[in-house]
């Protein structure tokens, strides 16, 4: 469905023209259906990854490879192309759902004026559409949600509303983008079992990219563990917890002792980590080791 091939991002300064590559010939590809989490520390990549895929990288940046999305290579298409990708085929969920609404209109001016202007449906047919849309990711008092504001929400019922927008036109790829950063840790759950339930309900695609391992290995059929730009190893959640590859996603499982049983070897690492980190001099290298 989707196919990567060899990712390349390079920015330039716009005062020196210097240029400097962000992320290094990524090449993953993703099922129909299917779900995978990129993991990794800030500044990894991760959500330029994202960017990429969406045509919506920073001004005067150079995207090289491939980027195909069934069968049409989105970095060759046109501009006019792209917007009916984007309108059709693909979804983007952010970190922040504050963001996403305008925060002058109501919710329904986001849900019904985007299915009737993007997708020619009558504007009764959106109303109508937008309830059941509302339904299906757990609210219930519809007509209130739908008449309020943004300030006049949570932000668990905001992020509601957006992954309800996203879902909206049916889309073949949904990009989640730490959709869960800015909720505690109740509300989290609650959004990634909806994510979860509308992936398999619409057989969505989905990337889900998060700094928690424990997030991504609950909601994602596949992990890829990224640094400095770079992809260093894919598996499935239990591939990664249990024969990590690298020194990095060593470090990064090492981190988190609660994924492992009790007497799992990565305990004892991370016991001993922790014990180096409290001897003189021994700060700086398990930093650098962890790099998170």
């Amino acid at each position: 469905m989707l196919n990567i091939e060899n990712l390349v991002l390079t920015v330039s300064d716009p005062e020196t023209g210097a240029e400097t590559e962000i992320l290094h010939g990524n090449s993953f590809a993703l099922a129909q259906g299917e779900a995978l989490g990129l993991v990794g520390e800030s500044g990894s990549g991760k959500s330029m990854t994202l960017k990429c895929i969406l045509g919506i990288e920073p001004s005067g940046a150079r995207v090289d490879g491939r980027i195909e999305l069934d069968g049409t290579d989105l970095l060759a298409s046109s501009g006019e192309q792209l917007r009916r990708i984007r309108a059709n085929d693909l979804a983007l969920i952010a970190q922040n759902p504050h963001g996403a609404l305008n925060p002058v209109l109501p919710v329904s001016r986001f849900l019904v004026e985007g299915m009737s202007d993007a997708r020619t449906m009558s504007r009764a047919d959106a109303e109508a559409k937008a309830a059941e849309l509302l339904h299906q990711v757990g609210i219930t008092d519809t007509e209130r949600v739908l008449r309020s504001y943004p300030h006049q929400l949570s932000g668990g019922m905001l992020q509601r509303v957006v992954i309800a927008g996203a879902i909206s036109g049916s889309p073949k790829l949904l990009l989640a983008d730490e959709p869960t950063t800015a909720l505690d840790v109740t509300t989290q759950a609650e959004v990634v079992a909806i994510l979860d339930e509308m992936r398999r309900e619409h057989g969505l695609s989905m990337i889900f990219v998060t700094h928690d391992l424990d997030l991504a290995a609950a909601v994602c059929d596949r992990l890829a563990v990224m640094k400095d730009g770079e992809i260093l190893e894919i598996g499935t959640p239990e591939q990664i917890r249990d024969h990590p590859e690298t020194e990095y996603t060593r470090a990064l499982m090492a981190a988190r002792p609660m994924l492992y049983p009790a007497g799992h070897p990565a305990q004892e690492e991370g016991a001993h980590a922790a014990g180096a980190a409290g001897r003189p001099g021994s700060g700086d290298a398990n930093d650098e080791e962890a790099g998170a």
